[in-house]
């Protein structure tokens, strides 16, 4: 097994408010670990000039080479502006699963409720058993049911997915805390 000394931060946490001091929370947690935190450049704070097709791709570009560089990855899969996770942070995920770097997960939920999809996707959209027994959403599409908090893929790639409600979903750092105690087993 390759020693683990670098880990990439996944999620959609460069995007939050009062994102600075978080992201620093984040990286004093990975350094106090004795690992080195490798936070992606996402693009947030540029201003619209800024905000070009070519930053876009140099954006990509550095972040694919930062994961290729990372060891592990651990990454907030906390649903984000929607039913699931930020879709950067699930390319990030399955990126580095496919590399073959192993890949620890959190996702922070207000209410216990939220910790199944299905019933996110009940609660956002709407959802009723079919009469086949399948759920289906209110446009009719049968739901990815089987009862875990992400889909498959997203949940299979991760060595371990933890879920942790709080009332502070946006800022609670004890998923983050429990990957790095799961990575430094792993390590060993």
């Amino acid at each position: 097994m390759k020693r683990v000394e670098s880990v990439f931060l996944a999620g959609p946490d460069p995007w939050f408010p009062d994102a600075a001091a978080h992201l620093a929370r984040r990286a004093d947690l990975v350094r106090a670990a004795g690992l080195a935190p490798i936070t992606p450049e996402a693009g947030a704070g540029l201003d619209e000039a800024q905000r070009t097709e070519v930053a876009a791709r140099l954006l990509y570009a550095d972040t694919l080479a930062q994961l290729r560089a990372a060891d592990s990855v651990i990454a907030n899969l906390s649903p984000w502006r929607g039913i699931s996770c930020d879709p950067s942070t699930a390319f990030q995920a399955g990126f580095a699963a496919a590399l073959g770097k192993p890949v620890f997960a959190y996702m922070n939920l207000a209410d216990e409720d939220d910790a199944h999809l299905r019933g996110r996707v009940e609660a956002m959209m709407g959802a009723a058993p079919a009469p086949d027994g399948r759920w289906r959403d209110a446009e009719g599409c049968e739901i990815e049911d089987f009862y875990l908090p992400e889909s498959i893929m997203l949940w299979g790639e991760a060595r371990r997915l933890f879920l942790v409600v709080t009332p502070e979903p946006w800022s609670d750092l004890t998923g983050l805390e429990m990957c790095l105690d799961s990575l430094q087993i792993y390590a060993e």
